[in-house]
């Protein structure tokens, strides 16, 4: 992959991650981004055969008030990988994030803590060539 194109692709989802606006992730799959913008299990859009290793995975562990998501997709080096992931809160506002170094994490597999929050909790993955993939749940 080229450095532009990294550099492109990483500043997308940088902006589609802290500026989008409430009504496109309202909704889930009720809206004309899903499958355009962002991508769903329900609104895989064009990459309708990459759901099984885009698709993050919520784990939630109320008890020790964490988050662990899971992104089943392999690490191949800079060629193709999980750029990171993104947490967000109901209203859609940046809990926190983990971006990935392809070169040294094995597994794009994040683990955060939640601060008593409950609610819903929305996680994004974002692949450097298949976009972001959006999941959520409740806390």
């Amino acid at each position: 992959m080229q450095r532009r194109e990294l550099i492109r692709l990483g500043l997308v989802g940088a902006a589609a991650t802290l500026v989008a606006p409430r009504q496109v992730l309202a909704g889930v799959q009720g809206t004309p981004m899903a499958g355009g913008v962002y991508y769903t299990k329900d609104a895989p859009g064009r990459w309708s055969k990459k759901v099984a290793g885009h698709l993050p995975v919520i784990e939630v562990d109320k008890g020790a008030g964490k988050v662990k998501v899971i992104t089943g997709h392999e690490m191949k080096g800079y060629e193709h990988y999980i750029v990171k992931h993104t947490l967000l809160d109901a209203n859609f506002q940046f809990i926190n994030e983990r971006v990935f170094d392809p070169m040294k994490d094995a597994a794009p597999i994040s683990e955060f803590e939640l601060a008593g929050y409950s609610g819903p909790l929305y996680a994004l993955s974002m692949c450097n060539l298949h976009d972001v993939w959006l999941e959520m749940a409740e806390v």
